[in-house]
């Protein structure tokens, strides 16, 4: 079995937290992760049906792209379904925990997963959502700490370099120190000048985690006064943002497109927005998941041909049928195609780590639209 606390850390170091949107409630809804798992569920939503597929399978951990709980709840009582999948979840121990915005801006995420089963090669985010300055932390650690130091760092989110993680950099030396009468050294004694053959590590993190570094430090440095630096860099912001921009290879008509879109994402239908004059040929691809109305004047600032997002509102298709837009509307459940991207990443994690933990992908459909 695996730790949930240690499962969670290293997802967390891939699609972090402080991505998230303000007001999105990303992160762990119910239960607890400090414990041993067994089993994870992965899921696109929590409803009625994928929890009674989660008790079936004696699963421990759901980890969801949607939040299952997004307003304040009143009662927990049994008579409504949706509170009596919060009893049925605390009541069989299945913690939940959920990756929702923080997933659609995280590089390599799922905006990129898109891209990628359309062919389109993306060049830049569609909107900004964040710009984070980076900093470095140096820690000075005796040579026999400097593993679990550096393991600890990465832990914490330290060391994250896009498709890098624990990045670190080392280099030895001595330490010296005088202790006093009332200090408790690790190593040495009062009043006797002491050497000790230490590591000085390097880390680069942004500064949305500095706590969290620094506390992750201070847990596992033997010293009583710990030595370290935090230095604030010049070099260029991180920047992040959701949605993506990028071209197909070749041109190729709006129609071919449609079918390419409804083949990619088993559809039999969707929605297509086409202003008085459309492009006969499109190449450039504008793509957003889930409800990406509000994104679509950045769709045009990009020069996009084509806005695929989901959820347009009726109003707002007369807008981008105005501005000259043509929008393709899959619907919001293509984001369904999370669940074999993170079930292959925690399967890869499963194998470095060695962790003894099943990973099962949910069977329930919780599309609630149907074709007729």
């Amino acid at each position: 079995m695996v730790n949930g606390l240690e499962v969670i850390r290293r997802f967390e170091t891939r699609f972090p937290l402080w991505l998230a949107e303000e007001g999105d409630p990303v992160g762990l809804h119910i239960g607890e992760l400090d414990r041993n798992i067994e089993r994870i569920m992965v899921t696109l939503d929590v409803r009625p049906e994928v929890v009674a597929e989660a008790i079936e399978k004696q699963v421990d951990l759901i980890i969801a792209k949607h939040p299952p709980i997004f307003r304040p709840i009143q009662r927990l009582t049994p008579e409504n379904p949706q509170t009596k999948m919060y009893l049925d979840l605390i009541k069989h121990d299945i913690a939940v925990y959920a990756a929702h915005t923080n997933m659609d801006i995280a590089q390599n995420g799922l905006n990129d997963w898109f891209c990628e089963a359309l062919g389109v090669e993306v060049d830049h985010y569609l909107t900004k959502t964040h710009e984070v300055a980076l900093r470095k932390l140096v820690v000075f650690t005796p040579k026999d700490n400097a593993h679990t130091m550096r393991q600890a760092l990465g832990d914490a989110g330290a060391g994250s370099q896009g498709e890098y993680h624990h990045t670190s950099y080392s280099m030895s030396g001595i330490g010296r120190f005088t202790p006093t009468e009332s200090a408790d050294p690790t190593i040495g004694v009062a009043h006797q000048p002491e050497e000790v053959s230490e590591e000085r590590i390097e880390v680069i993190y942004p500064e949305t985690i500095e706590r969290q570094v620094i506390e992750a430090m201070l847990a596992v440095h033997p010293y009583e006064e710990p030595a370290y630096d935090i230095l604030s860099l010049h070099n260029p912001p991180q920047t992040y943002g959701v949605g993506r921009v990028g071209s197909l290879k070749e041109a190729m008509s709006l129609d071919d497109f449609v079918e390419k879109v409804k083949r990619c994402f088993d559809l039999e239908t969707l929605r297509v927005i086409e202003p008085t004059n459309p492009k006969k040929h499109i190449k450039r691809i504008a793509i957003c998941g889930g409800s990406g109305e509000k994104f679509y004047v950045d769709a045009l600032k990009h020069r996009a041909d084509v806005y695929l997002t989901g959820d347009v509102y009726y109003h707002t298709a007369h807008d981008m049928q105005a501005a000259g837009l043509t929008v393709i509307d899959p619907g919001h459940h293509i984001e369904v195609l999370c669940v074999p991207k993170v079930v292959e990443i925690l399967e890869k994690w499963k194998k470095t780590e060695e962790w003894d933990v099943a990973i099962i992908p949910s069977r329930t459909n919780t599309n609630p639209f149907q074709d007729r």
